[in-house]
């Protein structure tokens, strides 16, 4: 008996090919994995912050009920998936707050990181410091060793570098950290990531400018930080459209570029002794440099200041204790510590907050009118 092979087709019109089905699932997979949460934050017009806390929060996102709503349209709307295992990490340590700094040693900013702390620990949170020395690739170090440990916010606290090249890999870290839901809170100037609590040093320097030469000075120097930094250069700006103003310039090589400590100060003030023409006044943009220079130029018998004034900028502590009392712009620096905790805790971040910070002259001491033989010869 013979056996016929019948061929045949079975179709099933209504059940996709089963390679073509795993081949739609991978590119649908592909597509999903194409959409950041930075498209979903630009669809819905909102911060990256924003949209992290909205879609990362399981429920706990506290902001207005409109951004919620808008930003979850935009996530059905492109098909977006969040990154359970980076809700896990972020949840995970999210009553830290990372604070960089220069130097803690440094009464400027121990005033300031001791004003965070305690705003901090007011609302159940911890503070983990790191200090950078003014170098930046150890600021770009710890930021990213930050970003690591997952904290709710990260603070930048310190002067600037004018090089934008030298911030622009710390401003690219800060910038996926606010993508994953971070904040950022910078207390600097020019930078342009998070939200940013800016100090008026020109202004302050400017105004200082004004009460000095109301004294009846003429001759100037004035000593500052490294030129890389924004701070020493918004001073030293500040200070001379103040002379300006009063009809007056910064003579060419009066302006000194020294460390920023009492060392110092103490090595400017021997340069300034020696000459046979000193300033009748000298502006520190730094306090502890303005404490050197005083204490130098009274071990080398130049009364202060009865033969040179000598004024500062920031009111640490040791202004105020020093003889005599060092005359300075007055820098709030603990509310400036406990606006940076409440800019932290900002939940809603699709506005970048920007809190502008005024300083004030203080006058003791250490600056008094210009003799009148001095001023005579001026004159």
């Amino acid at each position: 008996m013979q056996r016929r092979t019948v061929n045949r087709t079975l179709r099933f019109p209504d059940r996709p090919h089963p390679r073509r089905a795993g081949e739609n699932r991978r590119w649908e997979g592909v597509k999903r994995a194409a959409v950041r949460l930075a498209d979903v934050a630009a669809q819905a017009q909102v911060s990256l912050a924003t949209a992290s806390r909205v879609l990362n929060s399981q429920g706990g996102y506290t902001g207005r009920p409109a951004l919620r709503e808008r930003v979850l349209a935009a996530a059905a709307e492109l098909g977006y998936e969040p990154n359970f295992h980076a809700q896990a990490l972020a949840s995970a340590t999210s009553t830290t707050i990372g604070l960089v700094l220069h130097d803690i040693r440094d009464a400027y900013f121990a005033l300031m990181a001791g004003a965070i702390v305690r705003t901090a620990e007011a609302h159940g949170l911890f503070v983990t410091i790191v200090c950078t020395y003014r170098d930046p690739s150890q600021e770009l170090k710890y930021v990213k060793l930050l970003r690591a440990q997952r904290p709710r916010a990260i603070i930048m606290a310190g002067s600037g570098f004018i090089n934008r090249s030298a911030f622009e890999p710390i401003e690219t870290e800060l910038t996926r950290f606010e993508e994953t839901g971070g904040v950022v809170v910078s207390v600097v100037g020019d930078r342009g990531v998070g939200h940013r609590i800016v100090l008026e040093n020109e202004s302050g320097s400017r105004e200082l400018a004004h009460t000095l030469a109301d004294l009846g000075h003429t001759r100037f120097a004035v000593a500052t930080g490294p030129a890389r930094l924004t701070t020493a250069r918004d001073r030293l700006k500040g200070f001379r459209l103040g002379l300006q103003d009063r009809g007056l310039e910064l003579p060419k090589g009066s302006v000194h570029h020294v460390d920023m400590t009492r060392e110092g100060g103490l090595r400017l003030a021997e340069l300034i002794a020696a000459q046979p023409e000193r300033p009748t006044c000298v502006f520190a943009a730094f306090d502890v440099v303005a404490a050197g220079l005083i204490a130098g130029l009274q071990q080398n018998g130049v009364d202060v200041p009865g033969e040179v004034s000598v004024a500062g900028f920031g009111d640490i502590p040791l202004a105020a204790q020093i003889t005599p009392a060092l005359s300075t712009v007055s820098v709030p620096l603990e509310l400036i510590g406990q606006q940076a905790v409440e800019l932290a805790m900002v939940e809603d971040s699709s506005i970048r907050r920007s809190i502008s910070i005024d300083g004030t002259v203080v006058m003791r001491a250490s600056t008094a009118p210009v003799p009148a033989r001095v001023a005579a010869h001026d004159g």
